[in-house]
């Protein structure tokens, strides 16, 4: 008989995030082992109790997940998890903290079902939070050209060139977007507009991206009003506005639940994975199979 499979969340807010917890279980895990306010130092200590109570060929049914709501305190867990393991003695590891990864894969995907990627230039607001980011790599790497925009414009450049690693640096603007003329200059030619803005922040106004020109789809992922994108509502979904196809937060959220799930799942194949941003955007375009309508 198998081994039931553990799934160890590690998080580092004071109480492991439910929501996690509620995933992994919907998604198949059969015991789920919770840990808040987990700092640096006390990694090496629960990798190690994942790593070395099994026998080898049982490894792959454990599994590491890293959450949180802070999502660089989480990627310093991250790093550490993995500076812990060595061969053969690992077990896999997802990292999701705030649902960054599985947010911007499934948001870059629904584009995907419209646009073609490899044609399309595609501004992303709020570029520099953790979700505009991810949604920057993942869109670049797949043959987007990204405006990259940010009320700062030297956050901007940053995350261009981090964006930039394994990817053509000319793929990249950075943008300001203080404004609305800022704003609606980014836009101006663009196909697909895609705001990541934090919960109640309204980064783009109605009349500034219902008046560019080019735009087909438009992406908000903040369901806080307001939202970011004025006028779209967080329920849209391939809502037709103003002649563009319109999503919302709760319209992406199927397709964002449906990669969660599958990437848990994942972690139980092999006991070697590391799934971030790309890996978890690799399995969400696994899932979706629709070919995109010009």
């Amino acid at each position: 008989m198998d081994k039931p499979t553990i799934l160890i969340q590690l998080d580092c807010d004071a109480h492991a995030s439910v929501f996690d917890a509620v995933v992994a279980l919907d998604a198949g895990v059969d015991q789920l082992l919770q840990y808040g306010a987990v700092e640096p130092m006390e990694v090496r200590d629960l990798v190690h109790g994942a790593m070395f109570t099994r026998g080898h060929a049982d490894l792959h049914r454990t599994a590491i997940f890293v959450g949180g709501s802070d999502v660089s305190a989480a990627e310093h867990l991250l790093k550490h998890v993995i500076r812990t393991m060595f061969d053969p003695m690992r077990v896999s590891v997802m990292f999701d903290a705030n649902g960054a990864n599985t947010t911007a894969a499934a948001a870059v995907l629904t584009a995907a079902r419209h646009l073609k990627l490899t044609e399309t230039t595609a501004t992303v607001l709020a570029a520099t939070g953790p979700v505009g980011e991810r949604a920057v790599r993942m869109l670049v790497r797949a043959g987007a050209k990204v405006r990259v925009g940010s009320r700062s414009i030297e956050r901007a450049v940053a995350v261009c060139e981090r964006a930039s690693q394994g990817a053509n640096e000319h793929q990249l603007l950075p943008c300001s977007t203080g404004t609305p003329r800022e704003t609606a200059q980014a836009i101006e030619g663009s196909q697909l507009v895609l705001s990541a803005a934090a919960a109640g922040v309204e980064v783009v106004p109605e009349s500034v991206w219902t008046s560019a020109r080019g735009v087909r789809v438009a992406i908000d992922l903040n369901a806080v009003p307001p939202v970011g994108i004025a006028g779209i509502d967080p329920s849209d979904h391939r809502q037709i506005r103003n002649k563009v196809t319109c999503y919302g937060a709760i319209g992406v959220g199927a397709l964002k639940m449906k990669i969660h799930k599958a990437a848990i799942q994942r972690l139980f194949e092999t006991n070697t994975l590391v799934l971030d941003a790309e890996e978890v955007y690799e399995i969400g375009r696994s899932l979706v199979s629709a070919p995109a309508t010009n």
